[in-house]
């Protein structure tokens, strides 16, 4: 293992934060990871978890935000509905300058908070 990181997003502040920055949400998130979150009447949990994601990501390489664009981390599922994580850009760089070669990602979600927990590997 070579890191490991978690975050919290409390979905009111983050549904606020869609409402007063409306590009917000393209500047974030990749075409495919909008169109899963919307299609549900409400996407704020799942933007919020995959947003949770990419700042759990971000620590398990120990940098900082804004080290790269958030939409270089890319949360994908697979059929079964398991979440992980492809890099793009300068984060797939980074992880290949740190030697990561795999991600675990664990994504959760109540009616007021989103948790992910991002393992590199």
């Amino acid at each position: 293992m070579i890191g490991i990181g978690t975050d919290l997003v409390e979905l009111d502040r983050f549904r606020r934060a869609m409402e007063r920055t409306p590009r917000l949400l393209d500047r974030l998130f990749s075409a495919d990871e909008r169109a899963y979150a919307e299609r549900r009447r409400d996407p704020t949990e799942r933007y919020a978890a995959r947003f949770a994601a990419k700042e759990a990501v971000m620590k398990a390489m120990g940098v900082g935000l804004w080290r790269f664009p958030l939409r270089d981390i890319e949360v994908v599922r697979a059929d079964s509905g398991q979440p992980s994580v492809v890099l793009h850009g300068r984060a797939a760089d980074l992880a290949r300058e740190q030697g990561v070669t795999g991600w675990r990602l664990s994504l959760s979600h109540t009616a007021t908070v989103a948790q992910a927990v991002a393992v590199a590997l």
